[in-house]
Protein backbone atom coordinates (compact mmCIF):
# COMPACT_ATOMS: atom_id res chain seq x y z
CA UNK A 1 0.00 0.00 0.00
CA UNK A 2 1.18 3.30 -1.17
CA UNK A 3 1.09 6.51 1.17
CA UNK A 4 0.94 10.19 0.37
CA UNK A 5 3.33 11.80 2.78
CA UNK A 6 5.18 15.32 3.27
CA UNK A 7 8.67 15.09 4.39
CA UNK A 8 10.15 18.33 5.98
CA UNK A 9 13.68 19.00 3.33
CA UNK A 10 15.92 21.35 3.84
CA UNK A 11 13.52 24.48 4.91
CA UNK A 12 10.51 22.67 2.31
CA UNK A 13 8.25 20.23 2.70
CA UNK A 14 7.92 17.84 -0.11
CA UNK A 15 5.53 15.60 -1.38
CA UNK A 16 6.01 12.06 -1.19
CA UNK A 17 4.36 8.28 -1.99
CA UNK A 18 6.19 5.88 0.05
CA UNK A 19 5.41 2.24 -0.05
CA UNK A 20 7.17 -0.47 2.25
CA UNK A 21 6.39 -4.31 1.32
CA UNK A 22 5.79 -6.73 4.15
CA UNK A 23 9.48 -7.56 5.26
CA UNK A 24 11.09 -5.26 3.35
CA UNK A 25 14.91 -5.89 2.97
CA UNK A 26 15.75 -2.33 1.86
CA UNK A 27 14.29 0.74 0.87
CA UNK A 28 15.41 3.00 -2.80
CA UNK A 29 14.49 6.73 -2.74
CA UNK A 30 14.22 7.88 -5.91
CA UNK A 31 15.90 11.32 -7.51
CA UNK A 32 14.25 12.53 -10.03
CA UNK A 33 16.03 15.80 -12.68
CA UNK A 34 15.60 17.40 -14.87
CA UNK A 35 10.97 18.60 -14.93
CA UNK A 36 10.25 14.82 -13.85
CA UNK A 37 8.39 13.81 -10.34
CA UNK A 38 6.82 10.95 -8.92
CA UNK A 39 4.69 10.57 -10.92
CA UNK A 40 7.10 9.75 -13.39
CA UNK A 41 5.72 6.78 -15.62
CA UNK A 42 9.20 5.19 -15.70
CA UNK A 43 10.28 5.68 -12.16
CA UNK A 44 7.25 4.32 -11.05
CA UNK A 45 7.45 1.31 -13.34
CA UNK A 46 10.73 0.79 -12.08
CA UNK A 47 9.72 1.03 -8.36
CA UNK A 48 6.56 -1.05 -8.37
CA UNK A 49 9.22 -3.94 -10.07
CA UNK A 50 11.52 -2.80 -6.97
CA UNK A 51 8.74 -3.21 -4.58
CA UNK A 52 7.57 -7.05 -5.99
CA UNK A 53 11.07 -8.04 -5.10
CA UNK A 54 10.85 -6.66 -1.40
CA UNK A 55 12.07 -3.49 -1.30
CA UNK A 56 10.36 -0.40 0.46
CA UNK A 57 10.33 2.75 -2.38
CA UNK A 58 10.20 6.41 -1.78
CA UNK A 59 9.27 8.52 -4.67
CA UNK A 60 9.20 12.43 -4.00
CA UNK A 61 9.36 15.50 -5.85
CA UNK A 62 12.55 17.52 -5.19
CA UNK A 63 11.03 20.74 -6.17
CA UNK A 64 7.82 22.01 -4.63
CA UNK A 65 5.08 23.15 -6.73
CA UNK A 66 6.18 26.78 -7.13
CA UNK A 67 9.57 25.85 -7.65
CA UNK A 68 8.98 23.76 -10.65
CA UNK A 69 7.71 26.53 -12.52
CA UNK A 70 11.01 27.96 -12.49
CA UNK A 71 13.14 25.85 -15.32
CA UNK A 72 16.62 27.27 -13.73
CA UNK A 73 15.91 25.28 -10.73
CA UNK A 74 15.39 21.50 -12.63
CA UNK A 75 19.26 21.82 -13.25
CA UNK A 76 20.51 23.29 -9.96
CA UNK A 77 22.13 20.36 -9.01
CA UNK A 78 23.35 21.77 -5.56
CA UNK A 79 19.99 22.55 -4.43
CA UNK A 80 18.74 18.81 -5.62
CA UNK A 81 21.53 17.28 -3.83
CA UNK A 82 20.80 19.09 -0.62
CA UNK A 83 16.86 18.12 -0.75
CA UNK A 84 18.39 14.35 -1.10
CA UNK A 85 20.79 14.69 1.25
CA UNK A 86 18.20 15.69 3.62
CA UNK A 87 15.44 12.91 2.36
CA UNK A 88 18.62 10.61 3.25
CA UNK A 89 18.46 12.04 6.45
CA UNK A 90 14.52 11.72 7.09
CA UNK A 91 14.65 8.05 6.56
CA UNK A 92 17.12 7.52 8.81
CA UNK A 93 15.09 8.51 11.67
CA UNK A 94 11.53 7.28 9.97
CA UNK A 95 9.64 4.11 11.19
CA UNK A 96 9.25 1.72 9.54
CA UNK A 97 12.36 2.74 6.82
CA UNK A 98 14.90 3.11 9.94
CA UNK A 99 16.61 0.17 10.62
CA UNK A 100 16.89 -0.65 6.08
CA UNK A 101 19.32 -0.45 4.38
CA UNK A 102 19.26 2.67 1.82
CA UNK A 103 19.84 2.75 -1.83
CA UNK A 104 19.60 5.72 -4.46
CA UNK A 105 17.75 5.67 -7.67
CA UNK A 106 18.75 8.81 -10.10
CA UNK A 107 17.11 9.48 -13.28
CA UNK A 108 18.93 12.63 -15.30
CA UNK A 109 20.08 15.55 -13.47
CA UNK A 110 18.78 13.70 -10.39
CA UNK A 111 21.61 10.82 -10.38
CA UNK A 112 24.20 13.63 -9.54
CA UNK A 113 22.07 14.51 -6.70
CA UNK A 114 21.91 11.07 -5.61
CA UNK A 115 25.74 10.49 -5.74
CA UNK A 116 26.50 13.81 -3.99
CA UNK A 117 24.08 12.68 -1.34
CA UNK A 118 25.88 9.41 -1.33
CA UNK A 119 29.30 11.09 -0.80
CA UNK A 120 27.96 13.58 2.06
CA UNK A 121 25.91 10.23 3.68
CA UNK A 122 28.43 7.31 3.60
CA UNK A 123 27.10 5.50 6.62
CA UNK A 124 23.54 5.81 5.10
CA UNK A 125 23.35 5.21 1.84
CA UNK A 126 24.64 1.90 0.64
CA UNK A 127 24.18 1.67 -2.87
CA UNK A 128 23.48 3.69 -6.11
CA UNK A 129 21.85 3.33 -9.43
CA UNK A 130 21.70 5.93 -11.98
CA UNK A 131 19.02 5.74 -15.34
CA UNK A 132 20.19 7.85 -18.11
CA UNK A 133 21.52 10.09 -15.53
CA UNK A 134 24.10 12.91 -15.65
CA UNK A 135 27.20 12.01 -12.85
CA UNK A 136 29.02 14.18 -14.45
CA UNK A 137 27.46 17.11 -13.55
CA UNK A 138 28.46 14.95 -9.70
CA UNK A 139 31.75 17.01 -10.31
CA UNK A 140 34.37 16.26 -8.12
CA UNK A 141 31.82 14.61 -5.29
CA UNK A 142 32.41 11.49 -7.88
CA UNK A 143 35.88 10.86 -5.91
CA UNK A 144 33.97 10.57 -2.79
CA UNK A 145 31.34 7.69 -3.55
CA UNK A 146 32.71 4.52 -2.23
CA UNK A 147 29.07 2.89 -2.44
CA UNK A 148 28.48 0.17 -5.02
CA UNK A 149 27.50 2.30 -8.32
CA UNK A 150 25.31 1.03 -11.23
CA UNK A 151 25.03 3.50 -14.31
CA UNK A 152 22.65 2.45 -16.82
CA UNK A 153 22.42 3.94 -20.54
CA UNK A 154 21.10 3.11 -23.50
CA UNK A 155 23.12 2.39 -26.74
CA UNK A 156 21.93 4.81 -28.62
CA UNK A 157 22.34 7.61 -26.19
CA UNK A 158 26.01 8.17 -27.66
CA UNK A 159 26.77 11.53 -25.77
CA UNK A 160 24.91 10.56 -22.19
CA UNK A 161 26.97 7.12 -22.50
CA UNK A 162 29.92 9.30 -23.19
CA UNK A 163 29.60 11.24 -20.04
CA UNK A 164 28.93 8.40 -18.27
CA UNK A 165 32.00 6.37 -19.56
CA UNK A 166 33.90 9.15 -18.04
CA UNK A 167 32.12 9.42 -14.98
CA UNK A 168 32.50 6.15 -14.06
CA UNK A 169 36.38 5.90 -14.14
CA UNK A 170 36.19 8.83 -11.50
CA UNK A 171 33.49 7.00 -8.84
CA UNK A 172 36.43 5.87 -6.00
CA UNK A 173 33.73 2.95 -5.23
CA UNK A 174 32.76 -0.21 -7.30
CA UNK A 175 31.59 1.24 -10.93
CA UNK A 176 29.96 -0.53 -13.24
CA UNK A 177 28.16 1.01 -16.71
CA UNK A 178 25.68 -1.34 -18.25
CA UNK A 179 24.08 -0.58 -21.61
CA UNK A 180 21.14 -1.30 -22.47
CA UNK A 181 20.67 -2.66 -26.06
CA UNK A 182 18.37 -0.94 -28.53
CA UNK A 183 17.72 1.65 -25.93
CA UNK A 184 17.58 5.70 -26.60
CA UNK A 185 17.23 8.18 -23.82
CA UNK A 186 14.29 7.45 -22.14
CA UNK A 187 14.48 3.33 -22.41
CA UNK A 188 10.85 3.46 -24.50
CA UNK A 189 12.15 0.78 -26.99
CA UNK A 190 10.44 -2.65 -26.47
CA UNK A 191 12.45 -4.41 -23.20
CA UNK A 192 14.08 -1.82 -22.55
CA UNK A 193 12.81 -0.36 -19.09
CA UNK A 194 12.19 -3.84 -18.10
CA UNK A 195 15.83 -4.70 -18.87
CA UNK A 196 16.17 -1.12 -16.80
CA UNK A 197 13.94 -2.57 -13.65
CA UNK A 198 16.01 -5.98 -13.65
CA UNK A 199 19.07 -4.93 -13.57
CA UNK A 200 18.57 -2.27 -10.77
CA UNK A 201 16.38 -4.72 -8.99
CA UNK A 202 19.46 -7.02 -9.12
CA UNK A 203 21.78 -4.43 -8.16
CA UNK A 204 20.06 -3.37 -4.80
CA UNK A 205 18.80 -6.86 -3.94
CA UNK A 206 22.96 -7.70 -4.14
CA UNK A 207 24.04 -4.88 -2.25
CA UNK A 208 21.17 -3.66 0.41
Amino acid sequence: MTSALEIPAAGVVLDADVAVPPDASGVVAFAHGSGSGRFSPRNRYVAAELRRAGLATVLADLLTAEEERDDRLRFAIDLLAVRVIALTDWLARHEPMSGLSLGLFGASTGAAAALIAAAARPSEVVAVVSRGGRPDLAGEYLRLVDQPTLLLVGERDPEVLALNRTAAKRVRGDCRLEIVPGATHLFEEPGGLEEVARLAREWFLTHL
